[in-house]
């Protein structure tokens, strides 16, 4: 991919770059703590990891966090993994989560959406309200600081509070979308052995009743250490013999008391999508979290008070935790339970209209089924509200950038993020002050020391390398749950370069400071030593309309060779003929390089996912080598193991 874009697809205006929160927060910290008033955004980038403590203590100072306990001092400890912040403060983060209540108690702080579209506000009030009598039922049923409370819900308002209401307690939350078969679901909760479950029985998607009862039944069964069950009826139905009623829980006037927790205290368990084996249990802190998620939503997506944040999401995904966050800058935040097609392609657009969003986030995988579907958003929906359109889960193709330009608004800020389940949030993004070019992240996150490394830890600018981050982040994980000697956790991202963060993507760092994400280099592409990036491929593949999904597979072959086929997931009415198989190859010939062009074109039955939605690359690569499915990949986090069985089969017949 080029990064030698000639002009930018946005910019924005001086007006805008005056208003934005990043713009104001630079002069402060010019004024207040030494960074550069001058050169804009990369300066006060290169402050912020070069005086990393006095920038992180600028955003503590600048939303003022509370520290009923000070701290010593903003880094105790440097080395990663293993950082130490903030060391002998303490703090809550649902108290800052519910803090806009003070001023604004009447106003919405959630918008409930289903797939009636009518949205549903529950104002800060009633969300604090609720809070305050669903921990004090918490602490009535002996949940203590650090006991794991977990919720098998869909994003609902009722998950929220139970997420804040743990926090409160000092309780350590995690959640698994009723989606989930109750195996996955148990892959996940028995590593943390959680004392209460929160959980449905059962969700609405597109357009039909999903009974979960049998599951929750299994989950009760094989969580030993379960103390309590609360019962939300979704779908209408009674309590189970020995469950609590959610709103006997809830009912009570009764105020919030926030438990002072360590500034490193966990705060909830996220998970890996666990495709090669068991999920890992990522453990964040409060503190680390409050303050990377301020300076995320505040300083990038220029969040306030007078904002509307919709995310699509479920509560599997760290994306649910980044969205409930919103709360912390005061902002409302629009929850969404339902199908993101139903009942047609366009219907997060509606749901931002009705909503009136003003930043609307989705995948990039939506964005391109609109385009294929033909839908125009700004023909169909008044999304004059709608700042700023964000994207994650794959990197945002080209096409992407201009139909959204096109289609929405031309003075548009599309937003394509980066990051990782893995710190719940984003390496680069959304930077307000900053122009948008076609297939480009604008800049690494400040704070956030993101280069691109050869093999050897040298920096390139403008070539492909390693995502890695020298210097750690307040979110980073604090350990893995399960992993007594860190071991794991130190596997997981520090074994490529000693005390660097590798993440396992490739990206490039344009000579503009920007970023171009290429795809995961754990599923690398590597023809006679030159790496590809997957993602590349299926940006120029998909554009084809014959084409649905694709998946490209680099196997490396017992006699030295190597084969790279592509996969090919037609859509309705489309043939695998000679012609499209030319075009096919001459689209990647003429759009990346002959190098890029497959061995094979495959035509597939479907193309496999992760329960949050992304391709599963290297299971599949597994496969192909002959690894047996019950070691390729972990069965439970599939979205479709049917598919699974035709790359299985495949490989049998390659012998």
């Amino acid at each position: 991919m080029s990064t030698a874009n000639p002009s930018p697809l946005w910019e924005p205006t001086d007006e805008v770059v005056a208003q934005a929160q990043v713009t104001k927060f630079q002069a402060w910290a010019a004024e207040e703590h030494g960074a550069p008033s001058d050169g804009g955004y990369a300066a006060l980038h290169r402050w912020s990891v070069d005086e990393l403590d006095t920038f992180w203590k600028a955003v503590t100072e600048w939303f003022d966090v509370r520290f009923p306990t000070p701290y010593a001092r903003v880094l105790g400890d440097r080395s990663m993994p293993g950082a130490q912040w903030f060391p002998g403060a303490t703090v809550n983060y649902a108290e800052h989560a519910l803090r806009a209540t003070e001023t604004r108690a009447d106003e919405p702080a959630l918008l409930y959406v289903d797939e009636t579209h009518e949205a549903v506000p529950v104002t800060w009030f009633d969300l604090r309200r609720q809070v305050g009598s669903l921990a004090a039922e918490l602490r009535d049923l002996g949940v203590r600081p650090g006991d794991r409370v977990s919720g098998y819900l869909p994003n609902i308002p009722q998950a929220v509070v139970a997420l804040l209401a743990t926090a409160a307690v000092g309780g350590v939350w995690t959640s698994c979308a009723p989606d989930f078969g109750a195996r996955s679901v148990l892959d996940r909760f028995q590593q943390v052995e959680p004392v209460v479950l929160f959980t449905v029985d059962g969700y609405r998607y597109g357009g039909k009743e999903h009974d979960r009862r049998d599951a929750v039944a299994e989950l009760r069964r094989e969580l030993p250490t379960l103390r309590a069950v609360v019962h939300i009826p979704l779908l209408g139905t009674d309590a189970p013999e020995g469950a609590l009623e959610w709103s006997s829980l809830t009912s009570a006037d009764v105020e919030p008391v926030y438990e002072e927790v360590p500034f490193d205290h966990p705060l909830w368990v996220l998970y890996s999508s666990g495709t090669t084996g068991l999920p890992k249990a990522i453990v964040q802190s409060q503190g680390g979290i409050l303050v990377e998620h301020l300076k995320q939503l505040g300083l990038h997506c220029d969040l306030g008070p007078e904002d509307r944040f919709f995310w699509y999401t479920s509560t599997g995904w760290m994306m649910w935790n980044f969205l409930v966050s919103g709360l912390l800058t005061g902002t409302t935040i629009v929850l969404y339970d339902g199908s993101p097609g139903y009942p047609d392609t366009g219907a997060q657009w509606r749901i931002a209209e009705r909503t009136g969003a003003t930043l609307y986030g989705t995948s990039a995988a939506y964005v391109m089924a609109c385009r294929k579907a033909g839908v125009h958003p700004s023909r169909d929906f008044d999304l004059a509200r709608v700042r700023c359109v964000a994207t994650t889960g794959s990197p945002l193709p080209p096409d992407g950038f201009r139909w959204l330009h096109d289609e929405v608004r031309d003075d548009l800020w599309i937003a394509s993020v980066s990051g990782g389940t893995d710190v719940c949030s984003c390496f680069a993004g959304a930077v307000p002050t900053l122009p948008v070019y076609i297939g480009e992240l604008q800049a690494p996150g400040l704070g956030t020391d993101l280069q691109s490394w050869d093999p050897s830890g040298k920096p390139l600018v403008d070539e492909v390398g390693e995502l890695v981050v020298t210097n750690p982040m307040p979110s980073m994980p604090i350990r893995f749950w399960n992993d007594p000697d860190g071991s794991r956790y130190h596997d997981s991202y520090f074994d490529t370069y000693p005390g660097v963060w590798r993440h396992g993507d490739w990206i490039t760092v344009t000579s503009r400071g920007s970023v171009v994400i290429h795809g995961r280099s754990d599923s690398t592409l590597n023809r006679q030593g030159v790496r590809m990036g997957s993602a590349d491929i299926y940006e120029a593949v998909e554009r084809l309309p014959e084409i649905r999904e694709s998946l490209v597979i680099g196997v490396e072959q017992p006699d030295g060779g190597y084969w790279m086929p592509l996969f090919v997931h037609l859509a309705p009415g489309a043939v695998l003929d000679e012609a499209l198989l030319g075009r096919i190859k001459r689209t990647i010939r003429e759009q990346l390089s002959p190098r890029h062009v497959p061995d094979e074109v495959i035509e597939v039955p479907g193309v496999p996912h992760t329960l949050t939605g992304k391709r599963i690359e290297v299971p599949v690569k597994r496969l192909l080598q002959g690894t047996p499915m019950d070691r390729a990949v972990n069965i439970g986090s599939v979205d479709n193991v049917e598919l699974l069985r035709f790359y299985e089969e495949l490989a049998r017949q390659r012998g």
